[in-house]
């Protein structure tokens, strides 16, 4: 088992967490329509149900937000966001938003149109969403191995190169808009892409004429993944594993709630391409607010410009991936079915393993999130088959070829007695896996429906 890392911080502020009777939370559950997303965070006593936006900011960031300067254009947080993305990242143009999914609808209506495809080496929730709302075609080509959960991988986050040009050939390369990489692959385990994998999409994609932008979300993580396993990379440092990273592409979006580590705040970055980036700034106006706040108060773009630099700290990144690994080892030796090796930002369970006797449309991630709350009052969340909906062309129900409990860890926030809780739930609830029954939708809307919809258990 993975010895746990300490904790490369003191502790100044703490928040009470409420614990509840198995009782309550069955009823919780049921007046939320058994979805996840309608309990109450005082109802939740360990809270994975993502890492976005629910890590601790540092009393650096704290200080940083004092100083926010709240002018409406102009403002210097602004600036020193520009002056970290320039560094870290060598991209000259940067556009402030509220956060990714507001990036994303910035963005991508300017390389995006209907009937396009749009390829990945996995789309996650709301970018497959905003490709859908375009009229477009989400295309997913992560490599085989990321299928097989039991195996190690260095790098299951990778695109399938192979299958990628195939299809640009097929598909002609005119009618391909963009090409996504997303670092890590959320969708995928929370794997991540080598350095080689980067450069070898690009290199496709410059010979048909066609835009790579990344998903930065967890930028940071990657690149310490790629200084862990890649040859060459070892002597590196995270900013300039990060720089090669994204010279192989045009743009990227950021949730910025994630390894930059604030609780709001994304970002669109331009390499060089002034056309795209003058796209982007008329889009922001309308969509975000004005240009240097982007939809942020000038607190978070003060917080944002620090946590830029914090997520990609060498103990503190130990620290973040040795808290997956630890979680990953407690289930290993439990013999809990999870994606193997663990990512960087959560432990993706094999809900499909953990509970085979449930299909595809009756949603096992999603019962076994619902277990582990009912359990222990763990919340959690579908990467699967729930999380996919349906197909925007029949309405028919979407088969994900992985059926994912994703327990998202936040950056600062838990400590190795509460996952030791979390491996006990599970502990438990494998004893009466067999007897668990799955889910059916009652109401759902036309996108991005695990948010929102309701369901009932199948008796």
């Amino acid at each position: 088992m993975t010895n746990y890392v300490a904790e490369p911080f003191k502790i100044k502020t703490v928040e009470p967490i409420r614990m509840t009777t198995r009782e309550e939370r069955s009823e919780k559950l049921r007046e939320a329509n058994y979805n996840l997303f309608g309990i109450d965070s005082d109802d939740v006593y360990i809270d994975l149900l993502t890492d976005s936006g629910t890590g601790a900011l540092s009393d650096a960031q704290w200080a940083g937000m004092m100083r926010g300067d709240e002018s409406y254009a102009g403002a210097r947080g602004f600036k020193r966001v520009e002056a970290a993305v320039r560094d870290i990242f060598n991209y000259k143009y940067v556009q402030p938003v509220h956060q990714g999914r507001a990036a994303e609808q910035v963005l991508f209506p300017t390389l995006l149109t209907q009937g396009k495809k749009c390829i990945s080496n996995m789309h996650f929730d709301t970018t497959r969403g905003h490709v859908d709302l375009l009229g477009a075609k989400p295309v997913d080509l992560v490599v085989s191995e990321a299928k097989d959960t039991r195996n190690f991988s260095p790098f299951k986050g990778n695109m399938d190169t192979v299958k990628l040009e195939r299809y640009i050939e097929e598909a002609g390369a005119e009618g391909v808009g963009l090409i996504i990489m997303t670092i890590t692959n959320n969708s995928a385990g929370g794997q991540p892409v080598s350095m080689a994998n980067m450069r070898g999409t690009s290199r496709i994609a410059r010979k048909y004429g066609i835009p790579v932008i990344i998903d930065a979300a967890r930028y940071a993580e990657n690149a310490h993944f790629i200084k862990m396993r890649e040859e060459g990379y070892a002597d590196k440092s995270i900013i300039e594993i990060t720089r090669e990273m994204f010279s192989y592409a045009e743009a990227f979006t950021m949730s910025a709630k994630k390894d930059a580590i604030v609780n709001m705040g994304g970002l669109i970055g331009v390499r060089d391409d002034q056309e795209l980036y003058e796209k982007v700034r008329g889009l922001t106006i309308p969509y975000e607010g004005f240009v240097t706040y982007g939809g942020l108060a000038g607190r978070d773009l003060e917080a944002l410009a620090i946590g830029l630099y914090e997520g990609t700290e060498p103990d503190y990144l130990r620290y973040r991936i040795g808290q997956v690994e630890y979680l990953g080892g407690l289930l290993a030796k439990k013999g809990i079915p999870f994606q193997y090796p663990v990512g960087g930002h959560a432990v993706f369970l094999d809900a499909k393993e953990f509970l085979p006797h449930i299909p595809y449309t009756e949603f096992p991630g999603h019962t076994l999130a619902c277990e582990l709350y009912i359990e222990a009052g763990i919340r959690c969340c579908d990467i699967g088959s729930y999380m996919m909906g349906n197909d925007p062309e029949t309405g028919e129900q979407l088969k994900s070829e992985m059926e994912f409990t994703r327990l998202a860890i936040p950056r600062r926030v838990y400590t190795q007695s509460h996952f030791d809780i979390v491996a006990l739930a599970l502990e438990n609830i494998k004893k009466r896996a067999s007897e668990i029954k799955g889910y059916r939708i009652t109401w759902e809307p036309p996108v991005l429906r695990h948010f929102t919809a309701k369901l009932e258990p199948l008796k």
